[in-house]
């Protein structure tokens, strides 16, 4: 008897789903990021769980368009909070929501919602890219967002910006980062017997070694950002995560926020990756968080 399809998930369990990624990423010690141990950046917690609970209904309406529940939840979220706070988180874990509605693999299911991104999902993108007016944007030569007139193409942006930004790249390049650093740091975390929320500061370590950050590079130049990530990988690689890192996490953490560093694009990876595994699992039958094992 052939193995039954993997099934369509309900928005609620989906909102349940991002709303746990996004809580986990808070809980973690991530260095120059928000986190329940320092704020920084002019921001704090309480802002990034307001913009969940603000963002999770439209990013998870039944049946809606990418580029609607991109718009709508940056619009909560800017009302609510009146910051951008999410944007990034966002626009990755919008098609992943898309994908889990749909019965069969997830994976698959993500290629057929990128493939599907019309003008509709391109005019909701660059409407909330132009609300949350993100740090360090600027302008491009071709496909600028900021532009006035029709929309560009909505993947013809995204490969245009993917060579410096790692948000766009995931776009058009069936969301890779995810798939081959952000689940396997993950589940090797998991196999090591980590217990949540180290396991959620070894993804976002993956990340913040392993390429230089988007947003540092969009606010300071892409020198600076490949020093910052090449600093983060001697000082930070190879650490034996739990109680005895606490004390080297947390100076890193301080001098990132203190030279104004925030590496944002590191952290939006890793709240994806975590709803990716979760609504992964749940399609495969297994809970969205095994036991902990320690």
């Amino acid at each position: 008897m052939p193995a039954l399809a993997p099934p369509a998930l309900a928005p609620a369990t989906i909102a349940e789903a991002y709303l746990a990624a996004c809580r986990a990423e808070l809980a973690a010690i991530k260095p120059g990021n928000v986190h329940v141990h320092a704020a920084g950046h002019r921001m704090s917690v309480a802002d990034f769980e307001a913009s969940a609970a603000l963002s999770a209904p439209p990013l998870t309406a039944p049946g809606a368009r990418v580029g609607a529940r991109i718009e709508g939840a940056v619009a909560a979220t800017r009302a609510g909070v009146g910051q951008n706070t999410n944007l990034g988180i966002v626009l990755l874990c919008a098609p992943l929501a898309a994908a889990a509605e749909r019965p069969g693999p997830l994976r698959d299911g993500l290629g057929c919602v990128l493939a599907g991104l019309d003008a509709a999902d391109a005019a909701g993108l660059y409407a909330a890219i132009r609300l949350a007016n993100p740090g360090g944007l600027g302008s491009a030569a071709r496909h600028d967002v900021t532009a006035e007139g029709p929309p560009p193409p909505f993947l013809a942006a995204m490969a245009e910006a993917a060579v410096r930004d790692r948000i766009a790249r995931a776009y058009v390049s069936g969301f890779e980062d995810l798939f081959t650093v952000g689940l396997p740091a993950l589940a090797a975390a998991r196999a090591r017997g980590l217990a949540e929320p180290w396991t959620t500061t070894a993804v976002h370590l993956a990340f913040l070694t392993g390429f230089p950050d988007s947003h540092i590079a969009r606010k300071f130049g892409a020198a600076t950002a490949e020093r910052v990530r090449a600093e983060a990988a001697s000082a930070l690689r190879g650490l034996t995560l739990g109680e005895g890192a606490r004390a080297a996490l947390l100076a890193h953490d301080s001098a990132l926020k203190t030279a104004g560093f925030n590496p944002g694009t590191s952290a939006d990876l890793t709240v994806a990756t975590l709803f990716l595994d979760a609504v992964q699992r749940l399609k495969d039958g297994e809970p969205a968080q095994p036991a902990n094992k320690s």
